[in-house]
Order: structure tokens, then sequence, then C-alpha cells
């Protein structure tokens, strides 16, 4: 039986007025310190979504993180199936948060040692409810 409770104006005021307010990552130094907002703080999220791997944090639901890391890191992986799939992958990384209106202009570029993958870095382009940013990380 389900119950009917009136929700209060002022819950249904402040639900529309949620911030992007959150604790800013000093990442040279591997620390929180402050807080950012707005684009800022969508910045520090979408790199953050970016490095942290999916299914992997009990903390996260499996909506949260990337599997671009597992991908690179998998040795029967091909440049042709990563730059194949990298759109998907970023975009399903970003998409689940409702700041993130669109991902666009993926691009990858591989770097090697001795002949060797060990890394790339991604650049694209995010419209968020804060305005359009361009993101480059080195995964």
């Amino acid at each position: 039986m389900a119950l009917d409770i009136p929700i209060p104006f002022e819950t249904i005021e402040n639900e529309q007025e949620k911030t992007s307010r959150t604790y800013r990552i000093d990442w040279d130094e591997g620390r929180i310190i402050g807080f950012v907002d707005g684009q800022e703080a969508m910045n520090q999220y979408i790199k953050k979504a970016i490095l942290t791997p999916r299914f992997r944090c009990l903390i996260y639901s499996h909506q949260y993180g990337s599997e671009i890391i597992d991908t690179l890191m998998d040795k029967d992986v091909t440049r042709e199936y990563i730059e194949a799939e990298i759109s998907f992958l970023v975009t399903d990384t970003l998409i689940h948060d409702p700041r993130v209106l669109r991902v666009y202009n993926i691009e990858v570029e591989f770097f090697d040692t001795y002949h060797m993958q060990d890394s790339c870095a991604i650049t694209f382009d995010v419209d968020t409810i804060y305005g359009q940013t361009k993101i480059r990380e080195v995964v």
C-alpha cells in the first residue's frame, strides 16, 4: 500500500538549487584541498570519471567510471579496435551524469616506447550545463 505524503514546497525548491560544489582534488600533490563548483567541478568530474576503472570501486555505482584503461591494457586489443571504440568508451563514461549534455570531437593519439603501446592521449569536447570544455587526458 502506497502512502500519499505531500512534499513540502521548500523541498521541491531546494532540489532545483542543487550545486556541483565538491572537494577540489590537487592532482599534482595527491590531496584534497578546498572546493570547486561549476565548470571547474565538471572538468574535475570528467578527469576523475575517465581515470576511475568501472566495476572495481565498490563505493561507486556501475554507471560511474571508465573501461578505457582496461581496454588499453588488454594485450589482445589492437590500435584499430581502440580507434573504433574510443568514442563509445568516452561517451559511455560521461553520459550518465545529467550535467553532461554532449560528448564529441573525440580523438586518440598513441605514444610508443620501444615499440610497445604505453599510453595514449584522448582529446574531446564536452557540452555541460555550465558551458563547453575541451579535455585532453593521458591514460
